[in-house]
Formats: C-alpha cells, sequence, structure tokens
C-alpha cells in the first residue's frame, strides 16, 4: 500500500509515543556500557552548581546543554522556543538543539562511548529501546517534584496518566510530551443545523445513522490503509463498557481475547451499522486521506474516528466553517465499567536525560523549561496539540474548534485516561488492515472477524521467536 510522507511522519510519531512500551534490545555494546562514566570531568558540568528556587537542579554557569530532538511532525523549534527561555533565565549558558530522524543510528555510538546529550527526545520508528539503557538514564521524578517557571510543582500542572507510558520498575525513566486523544470527529455546525447529537451509546449511533441516511449522508467511512481505526474505537469501546480486564487480555495475548463478551458487544454495535448499509462503500479501494476528505470537505459522512492528529492533517480539506469537534468511544451500555467520559489518550514524544551526560543538570532545566506555561502554550498554539500540561489551551482555542475539543476531553475524563500498546508493541496493524477493509465492506461476518483477529494474535503468542512483554 502507499502512504505519503505525512502519514509516516505522523504514524512514526505514533510509534513514539508508545516507545517506552515497546522494549527492543539494543546492541550487546550499548548494554556493556551501562554503568561505565566518563573520564572527562575536566570537560563536565555534570558537577553543577549551586541549587536555589531558579535553578533547581544545580546547572553550572555558562554551561552547554545538548539536545537532540527527534525532528517529525512535530519539528523541533517547539524546543528551540524553549531552549530561548532557558538562555535568557540562565544568562551565559547555550543550549544547543540537534534534529535527527535516526535517534538509534546516531545515539547508540553516542552512548557507548559515553558521551550521550544530555536530553533526548526518544521518538520514532528508530528509537532507542528502554531495556537496555534503563540503567543509563535518570529517574525524571525530581523533575516533576520541582517547581515550574511559574511557582507551581510540576507534577499539579500535568494530565492524569502521563507517569506510566515511561515508567519501568518504579523509575519515571522517559517524560512524554504531547498529549493524543482519540476520539470520534465530526462537524459541530453539521449537527447543530440538523439537530443531531453526538451518540454515547452503539445504540444511540445505530439511530443516528437512520437519520443520517434520511439526509442523504452516511454514518461513516474509511479508506483502505486506515481501516484499523475502528479496531481502535472497538478496543476502546471494549474497554470502557467492560473495565482493565478487557485491555489486559489483549495486552497479553490470551487466547480467546477477542471473544470477551464485550468486545462481541462492541463488535455487534458495529455490525449492526454496516449491515444497515451505514458506512459509506469503497473505502477498501479508497486511499484514506481521499475517504477522509470525503467526511470533512464534502460531508459524505456524519462520523470518523480518529487521532487528535486529523484536523492538521486534513486542513487543507476541510470544508469553510466545519467546526470540527470530537467525541469519546461510545460504550454499549450506560452503566459501562469506566464512565463515557473515559478516554484513550496516550502521551508521546518521550524525553529522556542520560546519566553520563556532560550536563544532566542542564538536560532536567531544559525540560522543566518546556513544561512551563509559556512553553507549552507556545506548542499548542503553534502545533494545534495539547501538551501534557493542563491550562494551555485558551477558550477559544487558537481559533481551533478541535483543539479546544480536546482540552474539554481531558478535564472531563480527569484519571480515567487509558491506552494499550499490543498492536504497535508486536507489529500486527499491517495484517489487521486486511481483516477490517474486509469487515467494514460487509464481507465478513462478526465471527469472521473475531476468528481473523485471533489467529493473528494466537500466531504472535505461539512463535517463540518474539519476546513478549507481559503487562499488569
Amino acid at each position: 500500500m502507499s502512504i505519503d510522507k505525512k502519514t509516516i511522519d505522523r504514524r512514526t510519531l505514533l510509534r513514539g509515543a508508545l516507545a517506552a512500551a515497546a522494549i527492543v534490545p539494543l546492541s550487546s555494546a550499548l548494554a556493556a556500557c551501562a554503568g561505565s562514566s566518563s573520564d572527562d570531568d575536566d570537560n563536565s558540568s555534570s558537577k553543577g552548581g549551586e541549587k536555589s528556587a531558579n535553578n533547581p537542579f544545580g546547572m553550572a554557569a555558562d554551561s552547554t546543554t545538548d539536545a537532540v530532538i527527534f525532528d517529525g511532525g512535530y519539528g523541533t523549534d517547539y524546543v528551540s522556543f524553549a531552549a530561548t527561555i532557558m538562555q535568557k533565565n540562565h544568562e551565559g549558558s547555550t543550549v544547543k538543539v540537534s534534529p535527527t530522524t535516526e535517534i538509534s543510528q546516531e545515539l547508540q555510538p553516542r552512548f557507548v562511548a559515553g558521551d550521550p546529550p544530555d536530553l533526548i527526545d526518544n521518538s520514532g520508528e528508530n528509537s532507542i529501546g528502554f531495556s537496555t539503557i534503563l540503567d543509563q538514564v535518570e529517574d525524571l521524578s525530581d523533575v516533576l517534584d520541582a517547581n515550574n517557571l511559574e511557582g507551581t510543582k510540576i507534577r499539579d500542572t500535568l494530565f492524569g496518566g502521563v507517569e506510566a507510558p515511561g515508567t519501568f520498575d518504579g523509575k519515571l525513566a522517559a517524560l512524554n510530551y504531547v498529549m493524543t486523544v482519540y476520539a470520534v470527529w465530526y462537524s459541530s455546525s453539521l449537527f447543530e443545523e440538523n439537530g443531531w447529537t453526538p451518540p454515547k451509546t452503539w445504540d444511540e449511533a445505530l439511530d443516528l445513522g437512520a437519520k443520517a441516511k434520511a439526509a442523504g449522508k452516511y454514518l461513516f467511512l474509511w479508506g483502505k490503509e486506515a481501516a484499523t481505526y475502528y479496531q481502535t474505537l472497538a478496543i476502546g469501546s471494549a474497554i470502557k463498557q467492560g473495565g482493565d480486564e478487557v485491555r489486559l487480555a489483549l495486552e497479553n495475548l490470551e487466547a480467546n481475547c477477542w471473544s470477551n463478551p464485550d468486545v462481541q458487544a462492541v463488535f455487534e454495535g458495529l455490525g449492526k451499522i454496516i449491515d444497515a448499509g451505514y458506512v459509506k462503500p469503497g473505502g477498501a479501494g479508497t486511499q484514506f486521506t481521499a475517504a477522509q476528505a470525503q467526511w470533512s470537505n464534502n460531508q459524505d459522512a456524519l462520523l470518523y474516528p480518529s487521532g487528535s492528529w486529523i484536523e492538521n492533517e486534513m486542513k487543507d480539506q476541510t470544508k469553510a466553517g466545519f467546526d470540527m469537534k470530537g467525541f469519546p468511544e461510545m460504550t454499549v451500555t450506560a452503566d459501562s465499567a469506566l464512565p463515557y467520559t473515559a478516554l484513550h489518550s496516550a502521551a508521546g514524544e518521550p524525553f529522556m536525560i542520560p546519566s553520563q551526560g556532560k550536563n544532566v543538570p542542564g538536560g532536567k532545566e531544559l525540560l522543566r523549561t518546556m513544561l512551563s506555561k509559556e512553553a507549552a502554550t507556545n506548542f499548542a498554539k503553534t502545533k494545534l496539540a495539547p501538551t501534557i500540561v493542563k491550562d494551555t489551551v485558551p477558550a477559544d482555542g487558537f481559533g481551533s474548534t478541535a483543539l479546544v475539543s480536546q482540552s474539554e476531553m481531558l478535564t472531563a475524563a480527569g484519571s480515567d485516561v487509558f491506552t494499550w500498546s499490543f498492536v504497535d508493541l508486536y507489529g500486527t496493524n499491517v495484517d489487521q488492515l486486511v481483516v477490517w477493509n474486509s469487515f467494514l465492506a460487509g464481507k465478513s461476518s462478526v465471527k469472521e472477524l473475531t476468528s481473523r483477529l485471533q489467529d493473528i494474535t494466537d500466531k504472535i503468542r505461539e512463535d517463540d521467536s518474539i519476546k513478549k512483554i507481559p503487562v499488569t
């Protein structure tokens, strides 16, 4: 299948968001250097300077901080923005921001040589696995316990659940900076014009499909490369309906995990919508951004499940006055294990600080600066995506209704935020795309969908050459 560069960048970012879960071993040479230290103390500023309220990590005066940042969909200018603030706050200091798309290839030799950067955005499909460098990176808990530039403890300024993806054996080895919200997106202006309400259950979605058909529209549509967006929707819905046991069964590749009653109830709900003819035909032969334009520009369908990158991805192919907003995954019933407001959201762009860096305090100070309200607000404004820092999106969302919607969903979810990693961890998406294209096209039943997904899972589980990562 053909996927454009923008898609590769975005999917690369998604894989980077799960880098903390995808524990991929590095070379034995890199593992062997764990615990070694640089003898170049004369050129090191790791010994730091005097600690104070404005210098909580004791960064040495006139020191240089070396940051290597993944140059993907978000670029690197947001780190440069924070670097400028830091240099103003610490006169005489210097921050070097180096972009790269080859994190592992560029930085493995530096780890082996005992000369890693002071701050790394360990993102992208070529990110460094954490299994063999866990002892070589700082625990970032002290960054969260420090005050931000505005004088508030950083931990208290963050959305719930942001520590989990980067925590191993109780150590916060990476802090993911960007929040990705997974939701069902729609034109709020079209809904207001027709008096429609976003559905909270699959039965309500089926009823909305009938209204869409009466208006000459479909409820859903899809494109061939993004058929598994509906798998993402289904998994999120099933987790909300049945709770953590649903997630853990899928994460741990359990036998019959796709036959879980809550998963089946969601599949049946979507199946009814497909059988009723409320999904636009032809998606299996349509390039995914072309299909998305049928939704965002032509308004052929009412709803589209996606991550919060959708607004930026389709900004040049969205009807004027569309007023994009999102809502959380539907549940099967109103008495679901997790509330309707619970949200599939994951923090991405994992930042880590090597313990052997020449300026560890500088790396922490740069990360602290990035977590300031000024820097986090700049990111939200320029990237139309929220960081893990709360209250940085104004009421008008910088003119983006989708960004306002993301902020509202995260606030409403509170601590009821969840994610999973088994699809990216075991690389099953390519095989699952075939299965979901068939199901969405009405060419296979719920029973066949379940059987084929289970076959993919069983194949991974039974392959002893694939390292399994237990999830608890």
